[in-house]
């Protein structure tokens, strides 16, 4: 339970950053950091239960696309953490299209990858 709480912790901060430096990410609700949390609770969840098996059953298609349809991948998984941040709780972050969910994707991967080393996960 710890594990999710800091990744939950990791995700969000890597999220706020995500949003702050794209212009295709906005959040609803307010506070802000309300709809960040809640987006990023929903990507947490997803990361540790499905998209584990959507990688395994798209594994064919990301071999013959040579690793490109993983950025599909990665907007699913940003998309339905959206819809059910916003359709559940009606805050979130709303992502205006795949090309700035897969930006925002590599941003994450990135500030996740930073924020992950300084806290020792």
């Amino acid at each position: 339970m710890r594990q999710f709480l800091t990744q939950w912790l990791i995700l969000t901060v890597a999220a706020a950053v995500m949003v702050v430096l794209l212009p295709g990410m906005t959040t609803v609700g307010e506070p802000p950091i309300l709809g960040i949390a809640v987006f990023s609770l929903f990507m947490a969840l997803i990361n540790a239960s499905v998209k584990p098996v959507m990688q395994l059953v798209s594994l064919p298609v990301t071999i013959l696309t040579f690793g490109v349809f993983y950025l599909v991948v990665n907007w699913l998984c940003m998309r339905l953490a959206s819809w059910f941040a916003l359709s559940l709780f009606g805050v979130g972050v709303y992502v205006h299209g795949f090309l700035w969910a897969t930006i925002g994707s590599i941003i994450m991967a990135i500030v996740s990858g930073i924020v992950g080393a300084i806290i020792g996960d």
